[in-house]
């Protein structure tokens, strides 16, 4: 798929006017990146933690709640709102680890064949997506519809992160082999995209499912015991720590709006014709 096929700089003929909205998801910048790797820590431990306290089934009736009145709400709002939509990603952290461990757990499906389970299952979320709307471009998510595949996307790549982070973990790498192996492999994406062998759009899903095994294989790094290869330092403490950098990051983007996305209905910002590339802070 070209890049041109992937891009969207206007509504689709067949979306009625009234049905487009302002954009409902951040600009791509260095803070998303910062609080994306906090979120899926944070979704890490805090599924555990929950799990531990309150027991496996009350703890995931309890996220995925949590994680219906967030979605509710993330789409009941009109345009992007920061602590909506961190809200919302921060439960689907919570929640998409949850139906990875249930499923290894639980049911005792081996991560070998979770993982390529999950991956499956993200590839067919894409792959409607694209087949109906023809982006798959975060830039378009100024509908109804766009905005439904968006999430179940961000769902499935939460899942199929948590399986792979406990994948690698499971193979000998340890949680700091892990961390180690996923920030040298989210590194890829962004070289290949700078040098122009991998469109912006391919290029920002791939990294996006990697910072979930990246920032779930740190917290877990941190939060679990020397027996396990680990600092040690607790659930609860690291759940809590990565909780208050979230909220500060968030709440610094909502005063300043510096991650906002230009309001003017169904136009996506290009350079020549072509998706211009949102690595970096600007």
């Amino acid at each position: 798929m070209s890049t041109e096929h992937l891009n969207l700089t206007h509504p689709s003929p067949a979306v009625p006017a009234a049905a487009v909205l302002a954009s409902k998801v951040p600009e791509v910048t260095l803070y998303f990146w910062v609080i994306k790797v906090l979120t899926t820590g944070m979704g890490e431990t805090a599924s555990d933690f929950l799990a531990q306290r309150l027991g496996p089934v009350p703890a995931v009736g309890l996220g995925g709640l949590a994680l219906a009145t967030s979605l509710a709400l993330q789409f009941a709002v009109r345009r992007y709102v920061a602590w909506v939509y961190w809200t919302a990603i921060v439960m689907v952290s919570v929640f998409g680890t949850m139906a990875a461990d249930v499923l290894h757990v639980g049911l005792g499906v081996p991560y070998l064949i979770s993982t390529p389970l999950f991956l499956a299952a993200l590839g067919a979320v894409f792959a409607v997506w694209y087949g109906s709307e023809h982006t798959l471009s975060i830039h378009s998510i100024r509908t109804r519809r766009r905005e439904a595949f968006y999430w179940a996307t961000v769902l499935a790549t939460f899942a199929l992160g948590t399986a792979a982070g406990d994948l690698s973990a499971a193979v000998g790498l340890g949680y700091l082999g892990s961390a180690v192996l996923y920030a040298v492999a989210i590194a890829v994406p962004a070289i290949a995209h700078h040098r122009g062998s991998l469109n912006a759009v391919a290029a920002f899903w791939t990294a996006y499912v990697i910072t979930r095994p990246l920032g779930a294989s740190v917290a877990d790094w941190m939060a679990l015991g020397h027996a396990r290869g680990g600092l040690g330092l607790g659930l609860g403490p690291v759940t809590a720590s990565w909780t208050v950098a979230i909220v500060g990051f968030v709440a610094y983007l909502a005063l300043s709006r510096r991650d906002v996305q230009g309001d003017s209905v169904g136009a996506v910002p290009t350079v020549g014709g072509r998706e211009r590339s949102r690595w970096h802070d600007h």
